[in-house]
């Protein structure tokens, strides 16, 4: 029944937008909000920096080298729509650090520092256990398998 309580039948539901694609989506997004508010929670509960600190750290180790803020932003796992911002506040932590591109004088190179390698290392452990109590716990492996299958195919 819908606001104007009328029943929906099922080509009511299709003109209302109600597709098995739609309600994917939909499912998609608010499991992926949910998700994330929880795993942010267990971070603050650590006294842990946000998760974004920790994608941005992971992906700079991951590049050994460093990366330019653009090839950064194209990795990230999250939506980051002010990356230097974020670095800035890395760097003022002392987390990350930027350096000149030696291919490009007027470009920069982000790098990980130690003490970011040091909070990568003590954020995983709580990470990693916010993955299991929030994913893990509500899924079989199997669930697990093919949720992660599903999902490939949608990138």
């Amino acid at each position: 029944m819908n606001c104007y309580g009328r029943v929906m039948n099922r080509k009511t539901a299709a003109a209302a937008g109600a597709d098995a694609d739609v309600t994917a989506w939909a499912g998609l997004m608010r499991a992926q909000r949910g998700l994330l508010a929880a795993v942010e929670s267990d971070l603050k509960a650590a006294r842990l920096p946000p998760l974004g600190w920790y994608d941005v750290l992971l992906e700079l180790r991951r590049a050994d080298g460093g990366l330019r803020p653009l090839e950064l932003e194209e990795r990230l796992l999250l939506a980051q729509h002010n990356v230097s911002r974020l670095i800035d506040r890395l760097e003022v932590a002392g987390l990350a650090a930027r350096c000149p591109c030696s291919t490009d004088g007027r470009g920069q190179m982000v790098v990980v520092t130690e003490a970011g390698r040091d909070l990568l290392a003590r954020m995983w452990p709580v990470y990693r256990a916010a993955i299991g109590r929030h994913v893990g716990a509500r899924l079989s492996e199997a669930e697990a398998d093919a949720l992660a299958s599903l999902l490939a195919k949608l990138r």
